[in-house]
């Protein structure tokens, strides 16, 4: 039996999944833990593997956050994630403990053709190597090496990287975050996590409204931060969900700037490892704005890229739509170890 975690700062995904030693089977087990409920991953391991006794071969954990000599700090999370204490948790002499974006990468060979939505089907090349970007809790990013036909994940934290503005509206934003962030310790540096990410969706929301571009309806403010103080940061949730009925102005406003950067931000990491492989689009919030992403918005910012618009636009671009994608990716590197 594998062990496998996708953790993230909202939630923690814990599954066992069986194998016959070469392939990852079916899920037998699966939970899912409010992160910030509990002070460590190894009390989430004690209390799963407690409801789920079974003989654990080997086990991997996707983190969002960097993996530096075995430990991750995590950015959104306060916690602090040993892979040795997490073996030791376990009883198993090694466990795999790598980025959340590797977790993912390693998964997308596990995908059936249903999990996946096909943005723009480019001109593949099948010995390139491919990208991978996911805005969820946090933006995280990943490149895929092609090693002779196999995808090897290069792990990154480009999403902390500065956000770039490519316009007027982009360049108010961008003042708007320096202005919000100054009294934080990021000390008014905003980066592409603080817009695409569900905070980040909620920043572009009350940009439109601090800023009088755009007003919200009666009540529906109370309602976003309503969602977001007491369901613990889902007011992103409420706005995407106004956006795609098209119920009110400010939310269709919000989640186009959105998705227009998550384009732009997108395209420059494709470019980054020209992505002819294959560009793949992951996180929590794709799935469920997969008919926005649709809609042209997200390619035509993918590929405005001036003289390398032709290369762009050439690559294959595909949203991941399984949630279960990392868990899947962490079981593969689990059992790659042995």
């Amino acid at each position: 039996m594998i062990l496998a975690g996708d953790i993230g700062g909202t939630k923690t995904n814990v599954a066992l999944l069986e194998t016959d030693g070469n392939n990852i089977g079916a899920i037998v087990a699966q939970s899912q833990f409010v992160s910030a409920a509990y002070d460590s991953l190894d009390a989430i391991l004690r209390e799963f593997v407690a409801q789920h006794g079974a003989a654990v071969r080997c086990a991997s954990f996707g983190v969002a956050g960097p993996v530096v000599d075995g430990e991750v700090m995590t950015p959104n999370l306060k916690w602090k994630v040993s892979g040795k204490s997490v073996a030791a948790t376990l009883g198993l002499p090694s466990i795999g403990l790598i980025n959340d974006l590797e977790a993912t990468a390693y998964g997308i060979n596990e995908l059936p053709p249903d999990k996946i939505v096909t943005l723009n089907e480019g001109d593949p090349e099948p010995t390139a190597h491919r990208a991978l970007i996911a805005a969820g809790t946090g933006l995280g990013m990943a490149g895929l090496f092609n090693d002779n036909g196999r995808y090897r994940p290069i792990p990154s934290e480009g999403g902390h990287g500065e956000l770039a503005a490519r316009n007027d509206l982009e360049i108010a934003l961008l003042q708007y975050l320096r202005q919000k962030y100054a009294d934080t310790p990021s000390q008014s540096h905003v980066s592409a996590e603080r817009v695409l990410s569900g905070t980040g969706l909620l920043n572009c929301y009350t940009f439109y409204r601090d800023t009088g571009r755009a007003a919200p309806p009666a009540g529906f403010d109370e309602e976003v931060m309503t969602a977001e103080d007491a369901k613990k940061g889902n007011g992103a949730g409420v706005v995407s969900k106004a956006a795609l009925a098209q119920s009110n102005d400010i939310s269709v406003q919000a989640l186009d700037l959105f998705v227009n950067i998550y384009g732009a931000v997108a395209g420059n990491l494709a470019l980054t490892f020209v992505a002819k492989g294959g560009f793949y689009v992951g996180g929590g919030i794709a799935p469920k704005i997969a008919e926005k992403l649709q809609d042209g918005v997200f390619m035509k910012a993918f590929t405005e890229k001036g003289r390398l618009s032709g290369l762009a636009a050439s690559m294959p671009v595909r949203v991941i739509l399984d949630d279960k994608t990392a868990l899947y990716g962490a079981a593969r590197h689990a059992l790659s170890s042995l």
